[in-house]
């Protein structure tokens, strides 16, 4: 069920990498944060305790998918795992790669930065997000018909 003022019922919100029957997957357009990624619930529900344990159980096992991608693609210093949903009130998992070099590092993504934008290091994870998110993608569709 689509609610027609809520953008992630509405939109992709991202460069998409998975679309399943339950959830899809995107990255997300964040500036200086190239490995940063949604798992969009596909019904609109605003908390995880909304879904029955199979659907938790389910949302999990993807996000553990694209975690271990991150790690196993990129070796990033942290990845972080928030699902927060205050401004946009519908079920999705920001799984982000982070780096002791990125802008924020250690504090959040949304927090001020703290130092400039290193591009050497940037264009160096830019250039292994195609094989990390076909591994992502690989390990969502071997969910079968559950994801």
């Amino acid at each position: 069920m689509a609610h027609a003022a809520c953008p992630l019922c509405t939109g992709v919100g991202g460069t998409l990498v998975f679309q399943g029957r339950k959830f899809r997957l995107i990255r997300a357009e964040e500036a200086g944060f190239p490995a940063f990624y949604r798992l969009v619930w596909t019904d609109h529900v605003a908390e995880f305790s909304d879904l029955d344990e199979a659907d938790r159980s389910l949302c999990m096992a993807a996000v553990n998918v694209v975690e271990r991608a991150l790690r196993e693609h990129l070796q990033p210093t942290k990845i972080n795992l928030a699902t927060l949903g205050n401004v946009v009130p519908h079920l999705h998992w920001h799984v982000i790669a982070r780096f002791d070099w990125d802008t924020h590092f250690p504090s959040p993504v949304w927090a001020a930065a703290l130092r400039g934008l290193e591009l050497t290091h940037l264009q160096e994870v830019i250039v292994r997000l195609a094989p990390a998110e076909q591994t992502m993608a690989l390990g969502l569709a071997s969910m079968g018909k559950q994801g």
